[in-house]
């Protein structure tokens, strides 16, 4: 399978993608306080393998040697995302300068060996202290979000212009809330719709003291999102396929856009938004790009007894799929491109995670081939092509991730990493996919190099 690389603009960025409590470690030093998922994860029974990231990939002290890795693979970005409580470890008031001063030095790193840093706000480590007093159900948790913001676009925002309030809100709201399987482990519907509201009053209002601290700033959210299909053509899988997509999908892009939220959802949870006058205008803060995470497709049938949406996913046999049982269809990452553009406007996308888990074997050679997960590199990274050609405004992928790391409440048997991480030495070994990624990388810029 090839790539059209002609497809792609010559600037592109080139990128991994991380996240704080997915690698950081040092849970307790330097000034960190507990966040939602130091709870979690030390609940018994919540995460496989009873995992927790108190150490992780001990990034927090080997981060000069995780920059250099990326030199190696020749990338150009770096998506990160900051630990909210350790920068400001009650969630309000006081600053942590030695929280600050970490990612401080780590921008300048990056910066020195000539890769451009790409700052998440929030990836869904909102500190313990907040939790107790309500959560994300409670508007001042949106609030204090801003304030958080504002304290670290003040002290990187000379050096960062790329900048996304928040990874994957429908995780923290409806995983975290609804379904209980993440932080904070909640299974009530109300709160989670109340969640999902002021998840995005945060970002418009992130958005909002980002740019004020910072006027370069370049600000966007990223989103979650998956191409849905009914199990059958009954209208009741239609009707299933529909409601999955607004829950999924329209329920997250529809207000950013300006659209409000979708009224048919919002008929269906039967939940009154906890809505205040300019709140709309607030969340429908300006777009300077938006992010796109891409994992798998979902099938779906109706499921009138369930909980909302009312579905059921529904296993298509024959089908590959990936290590975490996710079915691997490349076509969807270009379907929602190509979405993304036409049906809401977007002027600037980024591809901000995009991978997949497979089981790693070690040689005796200390080498790691990963064939299965280079397949699905190379074939999403040409559907990403073909949707530019298409005219997607595609401007960066972010391959998901960096590193093998705590990986939620799968803990760490699941791998997606370009790099593989023995976690008893925190030894690192680029896999097979790294050095196919670090060859695309190169081959892209020689193309680019031609046709300048």
């Amino acid at each position: 399978m090839t790539i059209d690389f002609a497809a792609l603009p010559q600037d592109f960025l080139w990128g991994t993608a991380t996240s704080a409590y997915q690698i950081e470690g040092a849970v307790a030093e330097d000034g960190r306080a507990p966040s939602i998922w130091d709870t979690f994860s030390h609940t018994p029974g919540k995460i496989d393998g009873n995992d927790n990231g108190d150490v992780a990939c001990d990034h927090y002290h080997r981060w000069r040697e995780d920059i250099a890795l990326m030199r190696r693979l020749g990338t150009n970005a770096y998506r990160l995302s900051i630990a909210w409580p350790r920068v400001v470890p009650g969630g309000d008031g006081p600053v942590n300068a030695k929280g600050l001063a970490f990612y401080d030095e780590l921008v300048d790193g990056l910066l020195e060996a000539g890769i451009t840093p790409s700052v998440t706000l929030y990836h869904w480590d909102l500190p313990q202290a907040l939790q107790d007093r309500g959560g994300w159900p409670e508007r001042e948790t949106a609030e204090h979000f801003a304030a958080y913001a504002s304290v670290v676009a003040e002290r990187l925002g000379d050096r960062v212009t790329h900048w996304a309030t928040l990874n994957e809100p429908l995780c923290s709201a409806w995983i975290g809330h609804l379904e209980g399987k993440m932080a904070p482990g909640w299974t009530d519907l109300t709160a989670a719709v109340r969640a999902s509201y002021h998840l995005l009053l945060a970002h418009g209002l992130g958005a909002q003291v980002i740019r004020a601290a910072a006027p370069n700033a370049e600000v966007g959210i990223v989103n979650n999102l998956s191409t849905i299909h009914a199990a059958t053509d009954r209208p009741e899988d239609e009707a299933a396929a529909r409601r999955m997509d607004g829950h999924t999908n329209r329920w997250w892009l529809d207000p950013v856009h300006g659209r409000g939220f979708p009224a048919d959802m919002r008929e269906h949870y039967g939940v009154e938004l906890p809505e205040k006058p300019g709140d709309m205008e607030t969340i429908a803060a300006p777009l300077d790009w938006l992010g796109l995470n891409y994992y798998f497709p979902q099938t779906v049938a109706d499921d009138p007894t369930g909980p909302a949406p009312r579905v059921r996913t529904v296993r298509r046999l024959g089908v590959p799929r990936t290590g975490m049982d996710w079915e691997i269809d490349a076509s969807g990452i270009e379907t929602l491109l190509l979405r993304l553009t036409e049906d809401y406007g977007a002027r600037k996308l980024y591809v901000t995670e995009n991978g997949s888990a497979f089981p790693d074997t070690v040689r005796p050679d200390g080498t790691v081939d990963d064939p299965e997960r280079q397949d699905y590199l190379v074939g999403h990274l040409a559907a990403c092509a073909s949707a530019a050609r298409k005219g997607a405004p595609l401007a960066g992928y972010f391959a998901w991730s960096l590193l093998d790391n705590f990986e939620w409440a799968y803990g760490y048997d699941k791998r997606f990493g370009l790099v593989h991480v023995d976690y008893k030495t925190q030894v690192r070994t680029i896999k097979g996919t790294g050095h196919r990624y670090a060859d695309i990388v190169r081959a892209h810029r020689s193309s680019a190099r031609r046709a300048a």
